[in-house]
């Protein structure tokens, strides 16, 4: 059994072995664990993807005459101030107030670059911090202090995704296309760092990273972190980072994130560890979730492993769907590499984490009210498109209602307002409701939110959803009178 110190006495004398994790697998294949483990001293991970719970601290200095900032913003992009008169954070998500497509994670990218950022900051200005208002410009060197302390990064797996539903979803794991059209899914499997250690045994808090190209710590478990789930909590100086490591990011109809590189070398202790650094993707299983069910809880499409979702397709329903990956296996092997160097030039030590990890507990959600459509919905009068549009006027004098869904063999197929058949009857059209009827309808279902359906009325401008089942079948029908009656309640 080998030690940190004895590992790094190797790196100081320049004899130590170090290996990448997709190299060690084949080691391992070769001449076992135990030989493995007598042969090689060091394994690099990486992982490179998507870390949106990404920021930096940040201490611009006094100004003369001296300002508590109160409020303040880079290049338009507001950072939190409730810290100290000129500390603040600034989070990667945080979105511009002028331009939807840039964010806290532009503003880090461009000040790593070396790039000028406009400082704006408000005060109402105190006996001690007279000034009210600063407006400069400022580079990274000017900065007394950019520390850049991630809340959750490196998950060692993550849940793939895609969607049932029969329209466009915008989200945080891309686009998904309508009728499970496509997967998406992140993290780099079998060369991530917590899928090679993962019981926490020189992973920790205190263990010594790449981040960014930087030198960067572990300072614990990340937010989130969950048996079979991990996530780390990590820093390192902003101004020893590499742009190439580093890259801001826009999800069209998401928002800003931010693309983090973090690498870890593991120290190869004892056979035990060997045989934790063979993990393949195959035996590395994550879950698909439908994120056509916008809920909490969404349901689970099927168990993956990582080798099918590497392959680009996988089945579902019996269908043959394409994945597509938002982490990128080529820049974790970049990451890999570069550590690997930076070890065998003696340039890097490696640390023994002072605290382990726990494997943290499952998590709490969020205590809300949540009313569901069911709730609220109203029995729904249907037609057929044989229906003439003058009995459809009837239905709605008679019943007191303005939208009628229309169905066909069961399923819906349209629906009918009052306006379309008032413009109809203005305009001499007296036939059938089918010629009249909108076709492409705007659903929702009985276990969606109530702030769901009222999302989906003002984006288009609709007053009243068909409640429905996966099916089509109308259940019922909910429209803004009702909301507006829940929400007078």
């Amino acid at each position: 059994m080998k030690s940190v110190e004895d590992i790094n006495e190797k790196i100081r004398e320049g004899s130590v072995c170090v290996v990448t994790a997709e190299e060690m697998k084949e080691i391992v294949k070769e001449l076992g664990a135990e030989k493995a483990a007598e042969e090689v001293d060091v394994v690099t991970t990486g992982t490179f993807g998507a870390m949106c719970s990404t920021g930096v601290f940040l201490n611009f200095g006094h100004s003369d005459p001296p300002i508590r900032m109160q409020r303040v913003w880079l290049n338009d992009v507001e950072a939190y101030t409730g810290i100290a008169a000129v500390d603040a954070y600034l989070g990667a998500t945080q979105q511009s107030e002028k331009a939807e497509d840039y964010g806290g994670a532009h503003v880090i990218e461009e000040l790593l670059k070396g790039e000028e950022v406009e400082l704006k900051a408000i005060s109402k200005g105190t006996d001690c911090y007279p000034a009210k208002e600063v407006r400069t410009v400022i580079t990274l060197e000017d900065l007394n202090f950019a520390e850049m302390v991630n809340p959750r990064n490196a998950y060692q797996r993550y849940n793939a995704a895609t969607n049932s539903s029969d329209r466009l979803l915008r989200t945080y794991m891309g686009t998904l296309l309508p009728n499970f059209g496509n997967v998406t899914f992140a993290g780099c499997g079998e060369i991530s760092p917590l899928n090679n250690d993962p019981e926490f045994r020189t992973i920790g808090i205190g263990t010594k990273i790449l981040l960014c190209g930087g030198k960067g710590y572990i300072v614990g478990h990340g937010t989130q972190h969950c048996p079979g789930y991990a996530t780390l909590m990590v820093k390192g100086s902003l101004k020893s980072m590499d742009p190439e490591f580093l890259r801001a990011a826009y999800m069209p109809g998401y928002g800003v994130t931010m693309f983090v590189g973090i690498g870890i070398p593991i120290p190869v202790l004892d056979s035990k560890m060997a045989e934790k650094l063979a993990v393949r993707d195959e035996e590395i299983k994550t879950k698909i979730l439908d994120f056509g069910v916008q809920r909490r809880d969404r349901p689970v499409v099927r168990e993956v492993t990582y080798a099918e979702l590497k392959s680009g397709r996988i089945e579902i329903n019996g269908e043959e769907v394409r994945v597509s990956p938002l982490s990128s296996v080529y820049m974790a092997r970049k990451i890999m590499e570069e550590l690997k160097r930076r070890i065998e030039r003696g340039e890097f030590l490696l640390t023994f984490p002072v605290e382990r990890l726990t494997p943290g507990k499952a998590l709490k959600p969020m205590k809300t009210a949540i009313k569901l459509v069911k709730s609220v919905m109203s029995e729904a009068i249907v037609i057929s498109p044989e229906t003439s549009v003058e009995i459809a006027a009837k239905i709605m004098i008679e019943k007191g209602v303005n939208h009628l869904p229309v169905v066909e063999n069961g399923k819906l197929v349209g629906i009918v307002t009052s306006w379309d058949v008032a413009k109809a009857v203005a305009m001499g059209k007296t036939g059938k409701v089918g010629e009249i009827m909108t076709k492409r309808v705007i659903v929702t279902y009985p276990e969606e939110a109530v702030e769901l359906a009222a999302k989906k009325m003002e984006e288009n401008d609709i007053s009243a959803l068909p409640v429905v089942d996966k099916s089509m079948r109308v259940l019922g029908i909910v429209t803004s009178e009702d909301l507006s009656k829940l929400l007078a309640r």
